[in-house]
């Protein structure tokens, strides 16, 4: 890192291929963690009975779940919900058994334990639903990545457009490799983050990008290397305090706000950091590796009755 007249000069196209080895191991691992390991989906995809229960005082999770395993449900989820004294129970899909029966059977072995608890309410998710869910989550994620690769193109040139969208979706890749990896509950709530990941890290980007292509038509003498170094540098600043400030509600939401919220806001503090880097080394290294010019970004220049294009949208 050097200033250059006042101004900072970090050599971020100098550090590309350190780049392109670590993405490529992130995503390499993300990708294996979720062949091998596979998501951890809640009830919202892989349907189930969904149960919350208050006490009259907090409660050990751990007294729940030996309670539950005596009733013989041992693949439950059990967590605190809002406090420590009411407790939310996901319960998948019990072959023979409804939705009403399989509450009952469970408030009647916590109030073995605890004959005050009650039932607060129940909730119930078909299977079929689970995986229409899936369906349409993952189809939701391709038809705004398609979405933004025609924005690209148009706002900008086609070369940008590449890079825009391998930067997506090395940004998803690597956030679900990390749910993957840890096996974090994949709820609907996860992936509407992912879905938020992915216009934080394009809005990045198009900052990015509108800056490179305003330089590219002011400065006459300067290489695209040098030129993208150049408005990575004028835009860095920006960059970093949007994603600080944003990292800092989110990390607030996520000590703070309950176990309801924290895969959510697990999700986006992953993919902010991941989509702050993506922005800055994936995205633009992409469209220069495909050879993005001057030439490309000049504006359309008009002759008489004729129309030459000389740099694309």
């Amino acid at each position: 890192m050097r200033l250059s007249k006042g101004k900072l000069a970090i050599d971020f196209m100098g550090m590309r291929y350190i780049a392109l080895v670590l993405s490529s191991i992130l995503v390499i691992a993300s990708i294996a963690s979720l062949a091998t390991r596979g998501l951890n989906f809640g009830i919202d995809f892989t349907g189930g009975t969904l149960v919350e229960v208050g006490y009259p005082q907090a409660v050990d999770l751990a007294n729940v779940r030996s309670a539950l395993a005596d009733a013989r449900y041992e693949q439950v989820q059990v967590q605190h919900f809002g406090a420590s004294s009411e407790v939310l129970i996901r319960i998948p899909p019990r072959a023979g058994k409804e939705s009403a029966q399989i509450s009952e059977d469970v408030l009647a072995a916590l109030a073995k334990q605890e004959a005050a608890v009650d039932m607060r309410r129940v909730e119930f998710v078909g299977p079929q639903v689970g995986e229409e869910l899936t369906e349409q989550g993952g189809l939701a994620m391709i038809y705004a990545l398609i979405g933004i690769l025609i924005y690209i193109v148009v706002r900008f040139q086609w070369r940008f457009a590449p890079g825009a969208v391998i930067a997506l979706v090395h940004d998803v890749t690597i956030t679900m490799g990390f749910f993957s990896l840890f096996q974090f509950d994949f709820n609907l709530t996860v992936l509407a983050a992912l879905l938020a990941v992915i216009g934080y890290s394009l809005n990045d980007t198009i900052v990015v990008f509108d800056r490179i292509r305003e330089n590219f038509r002011k400065v006459r003498k300067s290489s695209p290397i040098d030129i993208m170094n150049m408005s990575i540098n004028q835009t860095i600043s920006r960059t970093l305090m949007t994603s600080v400030t944003t990292l800092l509600v989110l990390t607030s939401l996520f000590v703070f706000g309950g176990e309801v919220i924290h895969a959510f806001s697990l999700a986006l503090i992953v993919g902010v950091v991941i989509g702050t880097y993506s922005s800055i080394f994936v995205a633009s290294t992409t469209a220069l590796a495909l050879g993005v010019s001057k030439s490309d970004l000049m504006p359309v220049v008009r002759s008489g009755d004729n129309e030459t294009d000389r740099a694309g949208p």
